[in-house]
C-alpha cells in the first residue's frame, strides 16, 4: 500500500511518496522514506521496504550510457535482478522472476519498473503506483495544464491519494535530480 508519483519538468524529474507501512489492517507511519536517490538515478518504490532499502543501499546502480530506454531495459534491470536476488528478496517460480514496482528517475527521463521488471515510460511524463496511483494519476491529469510549481504538483497527487485510499499516509517526501549533461 503506498503512493509513489513522478513527474518531468523542464529536464527534472521529480519523485515524491508518502509513509504508509501497511499490513493487513495494521498501519504504521514509517520514518524511512520511500523516495531517494542513487547515484545519477531519483527513486521511489511501493510493494516492501526490504526491497526499497535494497534498491536504496544495496543496488550498484550503473551509469547510464547509449539509448537509454534500451538501457534501462537490459543493463539497469540486470543489476536490480542481481542485486534483489543478492538480498533475498527475488521471487522466482516456474522460472520466471518477480521483483516489484519502483518509479526510477534519470537523465530528464521517467520509467517504471514492475514486478515482471518490465520498464515503461509514460508519454504524459507523469506516473504513479501503488494502492493510491488512480487517485495520484487523476490530480497530476488535472494539474497538467496549470502554472503549478512540480513538487505542488506531486503533493496535491499525495493529498489526494491520502484522502481517498486507507493505504496512503503523510508526511510526504520529495526527491529531484536533474538531467545530466555529458
Amino acid at each position: 500500500m503506498t503512493a509513489i508519483v513522478g513527474l518531468v519538468h523542464e529536464g527534472v524529474v521529480h519523485i515524491g511518496g508518502d509513509s504508509a507501512g501497511v499490513a493487513g489492517w495494521s498501519l504504521t507511519v514509517r520514518a524511512d522514506s520511500k523516495v531517494f536517490t542513487n547515484g545519477p538515478y531519483v527513486m521511489g518504490f511501493t510493494t516492501s521496504f526490504r526491497m526499497g532499502q535494497l534498491l536504496r543501499y544495496a543496488l550498484h546502480a550503473p551509469h547510464p550510457e547509449g539509448d537509454l530506454e534500451r538501457f534501462m531495459a537490459t543493463t539497469f534491470v540486470d543489476a536490480v535482478r542481481k542485486c534483489l536476488k543478492e538480498g533475498g528478496w527475488a521471487k522466482k517460480d516456474s522460472e520466471r522472476e518477480e521483483g516489484g514496482d519502483f518509479l526510477v528517475g534519470v537523465n530528464g527521463r521517467l520509467f517504471c519498473v514492475e514486478s515482471d521488471y518490465q520498464v515503461g515510460e509514460a508519454a504524459d511524463g507523469y506516473a504513479a503506483i501503488g494502492c493510491g496511483e488512480e487517485l495520484a494519476l487523476g490530480a497530476l491529469y488535472a494539474t497538467a495544464r496549470s502554472r503549478m510549481a512540480p513538487k505542488k504538483r506531486l503533493k496535491l497527487a499525495l493529498e489526494a491519494a491520502e484522502r481517498f485510499s486507507a493505504g496512503v499516509r503523510g508526511p510526504f517526501a520529495y526527491v529531484s535530480r536533474k538531467a545530466e549533461t555529458t
